[in-house]
């Protein structure tokens, strides 16, 4: 049966050093396209779906992200303030008891994409936590802009496999949100880890799935990224 999620954590501590100097006094969470910065495009999408409650960990420049948010009313915030970056895992799981007991969306602060149908409804209606710790929204290649990566993931039988070393590339890439669940911090690490440890025991145990967006997806990581994504959205609002 599919999990009934009522809360959300953004992903905003890290420093953004491929931007270069325009994250030398602005978080790049802040950094707009079209208008609007990336976090309220994360935050639109979160409050589109239903929720409510919405975790944010903040590091570098954390109090200009906490200020930008206070003008929203569609999402009561709470924060988790990092002395230093824990780094994707270490900063879910110190916000775990702002999080609850329950399935939670995870999402970066920087991803940007379109959709055909809600990605976070489809992914919502796919998490059944009596088979599944973890589910990513995955991205088709070809769907993918701004990215010099060569793909995170393959699909075999419906069940996401993460990319080898000795395989050149891969046909998904990671989009930047998932659904977790909180029992999989049990064993977890201490300190700064990457969630990707997490991911891999899931694989292991066959509790890893996948949902694949229908849009374009937007990597906003370089300045060079960053132009191309204004250009798309400046053209389909024209």
């Amino acid at each position: 049966m599919p999990a009934e999620i009522t809360k959300a954590m953004i992903l905003a501590a890290g420093r953004g050093t491929r931007m270069r100097s325009l994250t030398d006094e602005l978080p790049k969470p802040l950094i707009t396209v079209g208008g609007k910065t990336l976090i309220d495009r994360i935050a639109d999408k979160i409050a589109a779906f239903g929720i409510k409650d919405c975790v944010v960990n903040l590091c570098y420049l954390g109090d200009l992200i906490r200020s930008d948010l206070s003008a929203r009313t569609d999402l009561r915030f709470a924060y988790s303030v990092e002395e230093t970056a824990l780094e994707t895992g270490g900063g879910v799981k110190k916000a775990l008891p702002l999080l609850g007991k329950n399935p939670f969306f995870v999402i970066n602060a920087d991803p940007l994409w379109t959709e055909k149908s809600p990605a976070l409804n489809r992914m919502a209606r796919a998490f059944d936590p009596e088979t599944t710790d973890i589910l990513l929204l995955l991205w088709p290649m070809e769907r993918v802009f701004g990215h010099d990566g060569k793909g995170d993931y393959f699909l075999e039988n419906g069940t996401p496999r993460r990319k080898r070393p000795d395989e050149p590339a891969a046909p998904y890439v990671y989009a930047g949100a998932q659904i977790l669940h909180p029992r999989i911090f049990e064993n977890a690490p201490d300190g700064k880890f990457s969630l990707n440890v997490l991911y891999d025991a899931a694989q292991r145990s066959g509790r890893l799935k996948a949902v694949v967006g229908d849009g374009d997806w937007y990597h906003v990581g370089t300045p060079e990224a960053l132009a191309l994504a204004q250009k798309a959205v400046a053209e389909q609002s024209a």
